[in-house]
């Protein structure tokens, strides 16, 4: 057995690994579970109240509830499958259930899809709770892509795990490309290299530096040169966006995807809402409803009845059966026609395995924020690709593992990384950064990017005119506090910390000025590591009235874990690292790539509120609070207790 083939099994027993671990903390959540235990886990709603129900695009069912106790955690995010419960049937009974998929979650509403064609009427005053269910498909997609790629019955296939993995050398051709005037000359670099590749290119895009821009100028290109493309990325919100930039430069997009893990400003791009558009769409309504209209008289009749009622039976479902042929070919006409106006096809890494896009091959495949992406699910789009071009950044957040085992063996290495050790020559990286002031840029520029990044000149007005510093550090040691474990969740959170925060937050709005504030829309955000600090930040906020001006501004801020803000930027920007014990525990606050993200949000100020004597121990914080000393932003706590 060849190397690479050794590496891609050793990949699959790791996917196995994952998939069982996930499933078994699933069930420990789920199964044997009381009620009472799977809200406190996050993963069950309960009482719920309807608030509303409308027919959304593609004629689905859409239904917005809300929550009454928002005390709990919450694992519910867009895009993942639900299931609706009446709370007297939830032990022995499941005739009174209903599945859908979420299309968003804003504090304790969430609107969700519904699998049904009309609402059920259980479901119209009864008690409802909703239950989070298991992702069983996304595994099943990755299992079969994996496999797929080690048999490599495809020739192209085959070829490209060879380049991508093994020995096999990437080719180029050396076309001169002319500099486009809106880029800077690494991004005109990473356009012609994606140009000349014939196998493979990587844009190494750190925070800031247009990396998407670059993407989208690239795809431009492969449309101008009658290229096929699919464009994919890990997440449904990274898909949108690129959708949305495309659509913004002409571009024919098709959105594939359920329509509700799709965001609204781009409902008009998938594939169920480019159907109701279409001419011959009115057509296909009539056939539908011919077709019912003969259902509803065939089903009439009743079982005992004459010869003549039976022959008139018979008519009428041979009717049904003829218009639903029609219908049939009416789709696939209307489905033809679509794709045949489409320059680029979009999806996630796993909606690329959509029955949509059965037998298709495309000369590009596109695969943006690709160091977030499990390498199982990146080989589904290179399936039909060949010649893929990753984007993406594997200094930031790495994908999501479950098991800690199979993460340590190897799992949470992406495929973009091995391509970027592996072949250098087929990689650039941008570095030229738009968003913050070289000060803040520069702790991550020395730590993570060899120095390479450069602030552009825009930056340098990228301040707040009252505040001196850009970057600052509060030291809360000595200070008393201490960090604790919430009981429900055992995430860690420290009460007097988040006090301080949001009262130093409320005195910082008031330097910089309220007004300012609105009249600029200078975003905030407040990140913290654990879920339970981000929930009380949240909960002393927007649910009290101690923080005036914090709440004046409630509009734009954002409280968020640090993934929760991966690919943003806000204007000013407050880190809560919330740690503070005797031992110099820190967790997983030592993850240092999930510290850049952190540390790379901030447009105009960035604070970092900590206690020293625990985090600095830490080698990787020891030198961040050197830089931030360095930098003239050191400041203890004790300047503001009074």
């Amino acid at each position: 057995m060849d190397k690479v083939t050794e590496e891609l099994k050793k990949g699959l027993k790791l996917l196995k690994l994952e998939w069982q671990e996930d499933l078994a903390q699933y069930k420990q959540k789920f199964l044997n579970s009381s009620l009472a235990d799977k809200k406190k886990a996050g993963i069950t709603w309960h009482p719920i109240q309807l608030k509303k129900s409308k027919i959304g695009m593609g004629e689905r069912l859409i239904v917005e509830v809300e929550r009454a106790d928002s005390s709990y955690a919450s694992a519910f995010n867009s895009g993942k499958s639900v299931s609706f419960f009446s709370t007297h049937e939830y032990y022995n009974a499941t005739e009174n259930r209903v599945n859908g998929v979420i299309n968003f979650v804003r504090q304790n509403v969430m609107a969700v899809t519904l699998q049904a064609d009309e609402l059920p009427e259980w479901m119209d005053g009864s008690k409802l709770g909703v239950d989070l269910l298991f992702d069983e498909a996304s595994y099943r997609e990755m299992e079969f892509a994996m496999k797929k790629v080690i048999s490599a019955e495809n020739k192209r296939v085959d070829e490209l795990k060879d380049i991508l993995l093994g020995e096999k050398m990437p080719q180029f051709s050396e076309k001169q490309i002319h500099a486009k005037p809106n880029l800077n000359f690494s991004q005109n670099q990473a356009c012609e290299l994606i140009a000349n590749a014939k196998d493979v290119a990587v844009v190494h895009g750190p925070p800031g530096t247009g990396k998407t821009t670059t993407l989208i100028e690239a795809i431009q290109d492969s449309v101008i040169a009658g290229e096929s493309i699919l464009v994919c990325a890990p997440s449904n919100a990274a898909v949108d966006l690129l959708v949305e930039k495309l659509i913004d430069r002409g571009i024919e997009t098709l959105r594939l995807g359920h329509p509700a893990r799709v965001e609204e400003r781009i409902l008009n791009q998938t594939l169920d809402a480019k159907t109701v558009f279409h001419t011959s769409y009115r057509d296909l309504k009539k056939l539908r409803k011919e077709t019912d209209q003969y259902l509803k008289l065939a089903k009439q009749y009743k079982r005992n009845f004459g010869p003549e009622e039976r022959a008139q039976r018979k008519l009428m479902y041979a009717e049904v059966s003829r218009l639903r042929e029609a219908s049939k070919s009416l789709e696939e006409y209307i489905q033809y026609d679509i794709f045949q106006r489409t320059k680029v096809f979009a999806s996630t890494l796993v909606g690329a395995s959509s029955y949509n896009l059965k037998g298709m091959e495309f000369d590009v495949v596109f695969i943006d924020e690709a160091a977030q992406g499990l390498e199982a699910a990146t080989w589904i789009p290179i399936l039909k690709a060949k010649k893929v071009v990753f984007a993406g950044d594997h200094c930031q957040l790495p994908p999501t593992i479950k098991s800690y085992q199979s993460a340590k063996d190897g799992l949470a290495e992406t495929l973009f990384e091995k391509v970027i050790a592996r072949k250098s020559q087929a990689a650039q990286m941008l570095q030229v950064q738009y968003r913050m002031p070289e000060v803040i840029m520069g702790f991550s520029n020395e730590q993570f990017y060899q120095g390479k990044l450069i602030a552009d000149e825009s930056t340098k007005v990228h301040v707040f005119a009252a505040e001196g510093n850009v970057i600052e550090w509060i030291d809360t040691a000595g200070a008393g506090f201490t960090d604790q474990k919430e009981m429900e969740s055992l995430s860690t959170f420290n009460p007097k910390e988040a006090g301080f925060a949001c009262r130093y937050l409320n005195e910082l709005i008031l330097r910089i000025g309220i007004a300012n504030f609105k009249e600029n829309r200078w975003t905030i955000g407040l990140i913290a590591p654990y879920g339970a600090q981000v929930r009380l930040l949240r909960s002393m906020i927007f649910d009290g009235f101690e923080y005036p001006n914090v709440r004046s501004l409630a509009e734009l801020i954002t409280i968020d874990t640090v993934d929760g803000f991966q690919g943003q930027e806000r204007d000013l920007m407050m880190i809560s690292l919330t740690r503070s014990n005797d031992s110099g525990e820190i967790g997983f606050l030592a993850d240092e790539r999930r510290m850049n993200v952190a540390l790379t949000r901030a447009k105009r100020k960035l604070v970092l509120i900590g206690d020293s004597s625990t985090l600095a121990q830490n080698p990787f914080f020891d030198h961040l609070l050197q830089y931030v000393e360095k930098n003239e932003g050191y400041r203890s706590v004790w300047e503001f207790m009074s």
